[in-house]
């Protein structure tokens, strides 16, 4: 296990190390502290994060996606992956309920991807990101 906190790491060792010497009667009051400990580590690098985002917007430095949300990428992949997913959609489909279980899955995968392709989709996905980004 590698980590990026060497506290931490050195917390780990020593909850294990402590553990092997009470033996497990011990454990679950053992994990709780450790996760304690983990979680204000969590706490402390996401309080982090959000204050360097704070200070980037203050000064102006938020960088902005090249191209717009739901761009050619995005699409391009969505219909990647449910063809990807339509194979074993369909055979389930078609083994469990004949054909009209291969018509079911088929409508649900074309439903998705029109539902996916128009225009209203993701916009309150985009319009969140323009707010955050203000």
């Amino acid at each position: 296990m590698t980590t990026g906190d060497p506290e931490l790491r050195k917390e780990l060792d020593a909850t294990l190390h402590t553990r092997r010497e009470l033996g497990p009667d011990y454990e679950a009051e053992l994990l709780d502290s450790f996760m304690e400990k983990l979680d204000r580590a969590v706490d402390q690098r996401v309080r982090r994060g959000v204050a360097e985002r704070q200070m980037q917007v203050a000064r102006g430095d938020v960088r902005r996606p090249a191209g717009p949300a739901g761009g050619f990428g995005e699409r391009f992949g969505f219909a990647a992956v449910s063809l990807v997913l339509a194979v074993p959609l369909s055979a389930i489909g078609a083994a469990n309920a004949g054909l009209t279980g291969l018509l079911v899955s088929w409508a649900g995968i074309v439903g998705v991807n029109v539902a996916q392709a128009s225009p209203s989709f993701g916009r309150s996905r985009r319009e969140r990101a323009a707010r955050d980004a203000d």
